[in-house]
C-alpha cells in the first residue's frame, strides 16, 4: 500500500498544510515532525511562489514571507530529505505550474522521489494537461492529484477516471482562505468520483472550524486545512508550534 493510501487506511484523513520557509525552514520542519505525531494523516506542504494564483491573502503572505527568507526549491527537498530521517508520514508538496518547470520538471520528480514526496498539487495545471508532468511523476512514483471544483460538473467523471492517490475536491469557488459556512453540495461532487473510481476523495479550500471538519468528513474521505493553520503560524511566528499542534489534534478528534 503506497503511503498516500495509508493517509486514508484508519478512517478519516485530516490534512493540513503548510508554507514551506514559514516562519523559517527548522520550524517547517519540526512542525511537520509534530503535526504527523499528533493526528495529521498526510501532510501538505506549499512551496513558496511570487504569484500564488489560487490562494487567498492568508497564504499569499506566508509565501512572501518565506521568499522574503530566502527559501528555495532545494533547500526545501534537503528539508524534506531531513524529515524523512525521523518521520515517515504521507507529504505532498503543493505548489505551481511555474516552479516546477523553472526547475526542470524531471529533475524536479526525481528529487521527490530522493527524498520520499508522495504526492504533488498543482492547481494551476489543467486537467487537459496533465501530460506535461503525468510521464515523470509516473516514472518517479509520485502521485499527481487532480483537483475538482464545484463548476468542474460534467468533468468531474473524467477527472475521476485518471485519478491517482487521491481527489481534491475543492469546497467552494475563488482562492483560499476561511469561509464561515461551506454551501458546496461536496457530497455530490465526491458521489460523481466514487462511481467512476473508489478513490478516497479529501475536500479544502475554506474548512477552519471543527464542526465543519465533521460535517465534511461526513460525506468525504478526508478534510484539508491551510489558511486556519498558516494564519496561526503568522500569529506566533517561531513559537507557533504548541499552538498548532493543539489545533490539529482538535481537528483530528473533530473527525473521529
Amino acid at each position: 500500500m503506497s503511503r498516500v493510501a495509508q493517509a486514508f487506511a484508519n478512517g478519516k484523513a485530516f490534512i493540513p498544510f503548510i508554507t514551506a520557509g514559514d516562519p523559517s525552514l527548522p520550524i517547517t520542519e519540526q512542525l511537520v515532525i509534530e503535526m504527523a505525531g499528533n493526528g495529521a494523516d498526510l501532510i501538505e506542504i506549499g512551496i513558496p511562489f511570487s504569484d500564488p494564483v489560487a490562494e487567498g491573502l492568508v497564504i499569499q503572505r506566508a509565501d512572501e514571507r518565506a521568499l522574503a527568507g530566502g527559501v528555495t526549491t532545494d533547500k526545501i527537498f534537503a528539508m524534506v530529505a531531513s524529515i524523512r530521517k525521523v518521520c515517515d508520514v504521507p507529504l505532498a508538496f503543493m505548489t505551481y505550474a511555474n516552479p516546477v518547470f523553472s526547475y526542470g520538471s524531471e529533475r524536479f520528480l526525481e528529487n521527490c522521489q530522493a527524498v520520499g514526496v508522495d504526492a504533488l498539487i498543482v492547481p494551476d495545471l489543467p486537467f487537459e494537461e496533465k501530460a506535461e508532468l503525468q510521464p515523470y511523476c509516473s516514472r518517479y512514483g509520485v502521485d499527481l492529484i487532480s483537483l475538482i471544483a464545484p463548476t468542474s460538473q460534467a468533468r468531474i467523471r473524467m477527472i475521476a477516471g485518471e485519478a491517482q492517490g487521491f481527489v481534491y475536491c475543492v469546497s467552494s469557488l475563488g482562492v483560499t482562505g476561511v469561509r464561515q459556512e461551506i454551501t458546496t453540495d461536496v457530497g455530490e461532487m465526491v458521489r460523481l468520483v466514487k462511481e467512476v473510481k473508489d478513490i478516497p476523495c479529501a475536500i479544502g479550500f475554506g474548512i477552519s472550524a471543527p464542526e465543519q471538519a465533521a460535517a465534511m468528513a461526513k460525506v468525504a474521505d478526508g478534510v484539508i486545512v491551510g489558511s486556519a493553520i498558516v494564519k496561526i503560524v503568522e500569529e506566533y511566528g517561531e513559537n507557533c508550534i504548541p499552538h498548532v499542534v493543539d489545533y490539529v489534534k482538535t481537528m483530528k478528534k473533530a473527525l473521529e
